[in-house]
This record gives C-alpha cells, structure tokens and sequence, in this order.
C-alpha cells in the first residue's frame, strides 16, 4: 500500500509507530547533518526528518535532493517533536524515515503553493490543479461537498426523489441566449444545453413524481462577472400538490438546516419584502437587511423649493450614511466622483450634515432652510452625526445608482460582515416586464410562471400591474434562489403565450409538448432552484465563486487551461453540416 496514514492524522499517541506515508514535498530544511520536509496531502502536513546520526546515507543524499511538489513515499517511525507546531495538527510528532521512494519528480511550480502565494489570477488559473493543491481552494472544493452533502441529505430525508435530465434539449426564444450543439445526424438542425431543466421538472410532476430534486449543470450564454459563469450548477426542485406557502416553508427549512449544520447559527423565521417594497426601500429586489441606510423618498419635502435639479426630478431619494457627517470635503467629493463613474451613472450629488449640536449643514443651503433639512433627516431616519446624501432624476435609474452608493459603504464601513448571515424571502414579483428594444412584454421569471389568481383580469388591460406567484430567497444582498408556482392548465398557458407575443402556432411550435402534457391531468405544482455556486460562496464569506468550481472560466469565458473554446477542424465542421465565413 501507499500509505498507513494521511498527512493530518498521526498524534503523541502514534509516538512509536511504524507508518507509511505518502504525498507532495511542500518545503525542506537541509541543516547538513539533518533535513527535515514537510509532507503534505489533502489531509494535513506531517513533518519529516532524516537524521546523519540515524538515517543510512544514502537515504541522506535522497532527501538532500528532494524538491518542492516532488511526490514521494516513506516508511518511518513515528517520534516526538522536540520543537513542537501548534498551528499544525500534527505539531506534537514528526516520522523519522528509513525508506524514502520518489513516485515523480516535479518542475519548480509556476508559482509558491503557499496560502499566501506569489501567483496571480491569470497564471493559477492556468494551473489550476496546481491552485487547487494550495489550502484555500482545496477547502473551498471541500466546503461545496459539504454543502452538496447536507442538501442531499435535507431533501432525500423530505421524500424528494433525485432524477437526471437531459442536456440535449430543444432551443427556446425566452430567456438568455442558448448554448447551441450541432446533430450529424440531423444535417442542419441543432440541440441546446438547458439553461434549467424547467419544462422537464414540470413533465416530472406530470408524471407523478410528487417531489424532485436535482444538482444539475446548466448553461447560459451571457456576459460573466465575479457571481457568474457560462456554465454554472443548480439545486433544482419541484413539488406538486402544493401552494407558494408550502415551497417557502421547505426551502426556508433547507436554509436554516445549512447555516445551522454548517455555522451552527440558528435562523429565526425569515422576513418577508414584497418586490415594490423592496425596490422602494433598498433600490434593488435583492436587498441586504444586514444593515439599514433605507431609503427616504423626498418629493414632498425637497420640491418646489426653487432647486431645479429637484423640481425637474421624477424622484428624489436619499439616504443617511451612520457617523459620517465627519467626513471632509475631500472625502465627500471623493463620493460625488464614485457616483459620477460610468458604472453608476449619476450626474452629481446633494448632501447634508446632520451637525452633533443638531443643525444641518447642506450643499444647497441657498435653497433650504433648518426646517426643511429637518424634514430630510426624518424621511431618512437621519440622527446627529449622520450625513444624507441625495440622488435624483428619472425612478428606476436613480434607486438604481442610490443603491450601488448604499452598498458601497455597507462595504467601506464594515457592514457587511461575511460572517453575519440575513437571510429574506422577496415575494410579488411582477408577472412581466416591458422591454424597450422589442417593444413588448417579456416574462420577468419564465413563461411558465402562475399569475396570481386575482390579478388575471388585469392581462388584457394593465399587463405591468400583474403579479406573479413567485419568489426569491435573498441571502446577503444576493439572490441564491428563486421559484414560482407554475401555470398547470392549458389554458392559462396559452393566455400567457399570447401576452408574450406568441402566435398559438408559434406557442405549438416552440411548448406543445408541455401544453399536449396539461391535458393528461397536470397537477398543481411549482418549485425553486438554488445557485448552488452562489450559495457555497456565501456561506463560505465570499462573493466571488471560482474558488468553488474546480475548473472556472475566466472573465472572456475561456478555460486557460485547456485552452477552450478553440477552433475545430474543418472535416468536423463539414461532417456536421456547418460552413464558417468569418470575413
């Protein structure tokens, strides 16, 4: 065998025992008459000594040889460390070899596989199985598992039943922009990878399954950022025989049931915001309820105060940034400039002190006296000590940019603690949402999602006041899952086909088998899925997924590694019935 032990396991209790081990050198000392490794696995490091006095010399000449990464195996003894490591587990013991067998030599890696390494983005995503070695990928990989685990675990012990889907699949006009795959088989005609199982969790219900799940990959083509790849993982349920409030209770259970097994924090029941009160309140549908900075809507206390910026405004909205009316000039011009970046998009910013002898101190003083100051304080929730800061212009926009400014200093005043844990249920969500391009209605969730029963009659008059029977669970300021009760009859989704801008033959051509399957005894279902990317991410005290996907793609979508996406030969092309005219 390769080994007795693990590099993480041998303690004073082992002093005397004969093992084996095997693993990669991660540093060595060479004192001359005595060199020492550390050996490390998965599991831990364990040290290793060679000894003039103890240790035959050719063996000596070995260890003196070995470099970092080299992998090896030993048989030693187990003995007490006279200098002790307690920031290692194995810190009490060291092996004493007597046989050392090199199993590979190894290049000097690219960069140190240290905690804190020397490497940068670009190079350890190109060697990336040289990143994963190092602890906080290793962990992160380990981390998911866990999560994987208690999910499965969580959702087997409910009765759901996990079922494969297929990723050949039929491309659909709704939604992101498919991942398309050519058939040989079928000259011109193409699959696409799912961007969820969605329909074919539905057919499940139709089926009879009453409860599914599945950790499942799915593929979109859009533009990436830090919270998002091409290709990227879900927890995918669904449920028949139920109503929104059964799909919240479970999945709010699933949620404790993770920050409790694995933080041991115990959640009480989670809040509720609907979607406009969210919107209203925070800007944005995924509020994070770890700290306040709510916001205070103005018209009524800041217009008609001859201030034009105001006057000619849509809205006006601010919001009270704690023990900040200390800020210097500098500082708050410095603010004005962030809110004036292309990624924000604002054209300037008011601001008041909320002064500790309690007076105002505003950059519009010209047109605002101590009452109306007054007036902001209290729609924001202002206290002494505060400053507000002010945005306006056309609605959506503006709580837009209000928002991003909010979350920036949840950042820079240390708000948003990673290791605090808010989570918040997001409900109403409007059925459709008009889109300028188009100049129609496009489903905000999918084409599959239940309106709410007494709302139906407003399609035909006030589509945009429609809600949807769908949800979000927020996690932090992020959206870690999202679900819908789904439409069940033929019906109702042909009305909501037609709103889409569906022809009834389009609708045929495009969903009729999922139509053909409601007239079979569809039952009431609906369901939800986790970004389970997201969520390890989170849970783990970041935002930044890649360090939980063993092999991500950067920010152009490319696999440095392997070197992918890449050409393909032309015979290949020609087998599949493609001709590429790039000029």
């Amino acid at each position: 065998m390769y080994r007795s032990h693990n590099c993480g396991e041998l303690r004073i209790a082992d002093i005397n025992r004969e093992v084996t081990l095997a693993g990669w050198v991660q540093k060595s000392r060479d004192k001359g008459f005595m060199v020492w490794v550390d050996l490390r696995d998965r599991f831990g490091i364990t040290q290793l000594i060679f000894d003039e006095s103890r240790t035959s010399t050719s063996i000596m000449q070995q260890a003196k040889g070995l470099g970092r990464e080299f992998v090896i195996q030993i048989k030693g003894s187990v003995i007490e460390r006279e200098s002790k490591n307690k920031n290692i587990a194995t810190g009490d013991i060291e092996v004493l070899v007597n046989e050392l067998t090199v199993l590979n030599a190894s290049e000097i890696p690219p960069f140190t596989i240290e905690d804190e390494t020397d490497g940068g983005e670009d190079i350890r995503m190109k060697y990336r199985y040289l990143d994963i070695r190092r602890n906080p990928v290793k962990n992160s990989l380990l981390f998911r598992h866990k999560v994987t685990q208690e999910v499965r675990n969580y959702l087997s012990n409910l009765d759901f039943c996990e079922v494969e889907t297929p990723y050949l699949i039929k491309s659909t006009p709704e939604g992101a922009r498919d991942f398309i795959v050519p058939s040989r088989m079928n000259p011109g005609q193409f699959y696409a990878l799912p961007q969820s199982p969605q329909t074919f969790k539905q057919l499940l219900m139709v089926g009879g399954l009453d409860r599914y799940f599945q950790i499942v990959k799915c593929f979109r083509d859009e533009d990436l950022r830090a919270d998002r790849q091409p290709e990227f993982t879900q927890i995918d349920c669904e449920m028949s025989f139920i109503e929104q409030e059964d799909i919240l209770d479970v999945f709010e259970g699933l949620t404790r049931h993770l920050l409790k097994a694995i933080h041991k924090i115990e959640v009480s029941k989670f809040p509720r915001m609907t979607f406009d009160e969210a919107m209203r309140t925070y800007g944005n549908d995924k509020p994070d309820i770890r700290f306040g900075m709510k916001f205070g809507e103005l018209n009524a206390v800041a217009q008609h105060k001859d201030f034009a910026v105001f006057n000619n405004a849509e809205l006006v909205v601010g919001i009270a940034i704690p023990q900040a009316a200390s800020y210097t000039r500098k500082q708050i011009d410095e603010l004005i400039e962030w809110v004036k970046r292309p990624q924000v998009g604002a054209s300037g910013m008011v601001y008041c002190k909320c002064e500790l002898d309690g007076s105002y101190k505003s950059s519009v003083d010209k047109f605002y006296d101590q009452a109306d100051l007054s007036k902001w304080a209290e729609a924001t929730g202002a206290v002494a000590g505060d400053l507000i800061v002010v945005l306006s212009g056309p609605t959506l926009k503006t709580r837009t940019q209000l928002s991003a400014l909010r979350m920036e200093m949840g950042n820079r005043l240390g708000l948003r603690k990673p290791n605090e844990f808010a989570p918040l249920w997001v409900i109403d969500f409007p059925l459709l949402e008009w889109d300028e391009d188009s100049a129609r209605y496009h489903a905000m969730h999918h084409p599959f999602t239940s309106p709410k029963q007494e709302d139906i009659h407003l399609l035909d008059t006030n589509p945009g006041k429609v809600r949807a029977n769908a949800y979000d669970l927020v996690l932090n300021g992020n959206e870690i899952g999202g679900g819908s009760i789904r439409i069940h009859d033929k019906e109702t989704q042909a009305l909501m086909f037609k709103h889409l801008g569906f022809t009834a033959d389009e609708a045929q051509e495009q969903f009729g088998f999922l139509m053909n399957a409601f007239q079979y005894g569809a039952p009431p279902h609906g369901g939800l899925a986790f970004g389970l990317d997201r969520l390890t991410a989170i849970l783990g005290g970041q935002e930044t997924i890649r360090d939980f996907i063993a092999f991500p793609k950067n920010n152009a979508g490319r696999d440095v590694m392997i070197d992918a996406p890449s050409p393909i030969a032309g015979s290949q092309l020609e087998e599949l019935s493609i001709a590429l005219d790039l000029d």
